[in-house]
């Protein structure tokens, strides 16, 4: 069998620039170099094949079966590029889904954050709290309620109750 020593060289160029671009960080380099290992991978089993032009199968009783093709190998070339044709729609699924919930959604006017926002700094500074509460959670202490004149709000003046 006599190999194209050009296929073999293109197929190692394939394989070495898919290495290269699988090292990025970025998804879409990394999805080009799963295609370009891919089709490297196929160029070798191509070249595994036999020589081209060859005829697969000759009779049994063909004197020239060192000459046939392997059909072998074009079966497998075929499997791997239904098989990696799946593995690239699944690496632009995730491209996809990386791309929607990455991206920065804007609101300009969201009553939830701005009433967020607009919260006291400590919950001490609440309008709901008194005394009993703890200053630095504001949530009620263990001992309860604690009664006295520091444990309710101020009496409401004139004209306040607006």
């Amino acid at each position: 069998m006599e190999a194209n020593l050009f296929l073999i060289i293109a197929s190692g160029v394939l394989i070495a620039a898919g290495v290269y671009l699988m090292l990025d960080r970025a998804m879409t380099r990394m999805l080009l170099g799963v295609i370009l290992i891919g089709n490297g991978a196929n160029l070798l089993l191509l070249q595994s094949g036999g020589q081209a032009g060859a005829p697969p199968i000759i009779g049994r009783e063909s004197m020239a079966a060192d000459q046939t093709a392997d059909p072998l190998a074009q079966a497998m070339i075929l499997t791997a590029i239904v098989i990696s044709m799946a593995m690239v729609s699944f690496i632009l699924a995730l491209l996809y889904r990386q791309y929607r919930y990455r991206t920065d959604d804007v609101i300009e006017h969201d009553a939830e954050d701005q009433a967020i926002a607009a919260r006291p700094a400590t919950p001490s500074a609440a309008p709901d709290a008194d005394a009993s509460d703890d200053p630095e959670t504001g949530r009620l202490r263990s001992g309860g309620d604690a009664f006295g004149p520091r444990s309710f709000e101020e009496p409401l003046k004139e004209g306040d109750d607006d």
